[in-house]
């Protein structure tokens, strides 16, 4: 029987585990549904289509037009009889009903560089966009971390209350059977009673805060704030070592901010080209085909030529604007000067989060190595003393003493091991380490 038992719920464990999320699924999961995402995705699209209007700025237009207008009176110039003079006389010039249409290509050949620049700069907007993606995703791969190592944490603690309360009441029952054998005081069994109390206490804090804990994850993956997510454990754990200053090169080659700055001084250099093409005249080269008559075609027309095409060359130059173009290209060059400026002091701020990140990670590992330790000191003490006080040599004091420091030595090791995974993560994110699909 015991061993049917045993299968069944070896069975339901692994239908659990099964169902239970995955620290790379639940990373999935977020980076699919999360809005910030989802946002920063669109704008990639909208500049994308930005990029396509500059693009469109270079290629030939096509346009056409169409008019129609009825005049009140009949058209008519007045010349002076050369024969007669003092003498004038009217020639009808056309008729009443005029209609009109055209069509025209305009191309751009010389405009200073500007159209080209505007579409570069586009381009630079599509890349900086996908720095922005790339920031958001870095910060729900590392809040989806951070949350899911918490709600472990949590159940961890919920597992300690557990083995708090079930051991207090044990020392309980032996502390009762003393004391109906007279062999221990009243105080003392109260003593163990007050310790069982405080743990069944401990114990309805745990178990709200690993639902607080698993609503905080539902929401960084976009599900129902009360839904009961369930995940798995870290099973496997080894410490990692780094070295700083190749982490600092990482850093600085991988994150997202850096790329976006360099991306953001590329762009204000294109910005003085573009400053600058005010200096230079635009040319462009155009063909018209026009078409006027008194039908809705225009294509009747007796008082001169129905249609005619023609070609050429457009120049403009705004040769003086009272120095507006040598302000836009310094202004454009102080603009490039303070993103360098940025650049560098992102740089320092980045180097300064991945020290901080290198030395949490470090204090996190020698703090795991002291408490596994203390905690097999305090596990051993608490059975050694447990056991002293079977045999009545102890008293109650001693053994809930042995029980709060297994549980502080328990509760420190957990802290140790999560933490740890926890400045792990927060380190990843400080080098700019993504997640891979």
């Amino acid at each position: 029987m015991k061993t049917v038992v045993g299968i069944i719920l070896t069975m339901l464990l692994f239908i659990g585990n099964c169902c239970a999320l995955t620290l790379d699924e639940a990373i999935k999961e977020a980076v699919d549904n999360n809005y910030i995402i989802k946002q920063r995705i669109e704008r990639i699209y909208s500049s994308a289509e930005e990029k396509k209007i500059a693009r469109s700025l270079l290629l030939p237009k096509l346009s056409s037009s169409y008019s129609y207008q009825r005049l009140k009176e009949k058209p008519y110039a007045i010349f002076d009889n050369p024969f007669s003079p003092g003498n004038r006389y009217k020639v009808r010039t056309g008729d009443r009903d005029r209609s009109y249409w055209d069509i025209a290509i305009t191309q751009p050949i010389f405009t200073g560089f500007s159209l080209i620049t505007r579409h570069r700069i586009a381009g630079l907007g599509v890349d900086l966009r996908k720095t922005y993606r790339d920031e958001a995703v870095l910060d729900i791969v590392r809040d989806v971390k951070v949350s899911y190592f918490q709600v472990l944490l949590s159940k961890r603690y919920l597992d300690i209350a557990k083995e708090e309360v079930s051991q207090l009441r044990s020392h309980f029952k032996d502390a009762e059977g003393f004391f109906k054998q007279g062999m221990i005081p009243y105080n003392d069994l109260l003593k163990s009673k007050v310790a069982l109390a405080q743990a069944e206490q401990n114990l309805v804090k745990a178990r709200s805060s690993v639902k607080v804990a698993i609503s905080r994850l539902n929401t960084i993956l976009e599900k129902d704030i009360d839904e009961k997510t369930r995940i798995q454990d870290i099973r496997s754990f080894e410490p990692v070592s780094y070295r700083l200053d190749p982490l600092y090169d990482k850093a600085l080659q991988r994150r997202p901010e850096i790329r976006a700055l360099k991306i953001a001084i590329k762009q204000a250099r294109q910005r003085i080209r573009l400053a600058r093409s005010g200096y230079y005249p635009q040319v462009y080269l155009f063909a018209r085909y026009e078409q006027m008559g008194n039908d809705i075609d225009a294509t009747d027309n007796d008082y001169g030529n129905s249609h005619n095409a023609s070609i050429g060359l457009q120049a403009k130059w705004n040769i003086f604007e009272w120095g507006k173009t040598r302000a836009e290209v310094n202004k454009a060059f102080h603009e490039y000067e303070a993103v360098s400026y940025e650049l560098r002091k992102a740089e320092d701020n980045i180097k300064l989060e991945v020290k901080r990140a290198f030395e949490r990670l470090k204090v996190a590992r020698q703090n795991l190595v002291t408490a596994k330790t203390a905690l097999t000191q305090a596990e051993e003490n608490y059975r050694i003393t447990n056991l002293r006080y079977q045999q009545n040599l102890t008293t109650s004091t001693e053994v809930l003493d042995a029980r709060t420091f297994l549980t502080q030595a328990e509760v420190n090791y957990y802290d140790a091991l999560y933490g740890y995974m926890i400045a792990k993560a927060e380190l990843e994110r400080a080098i700019g380490e993504g997640w891979k699909r």
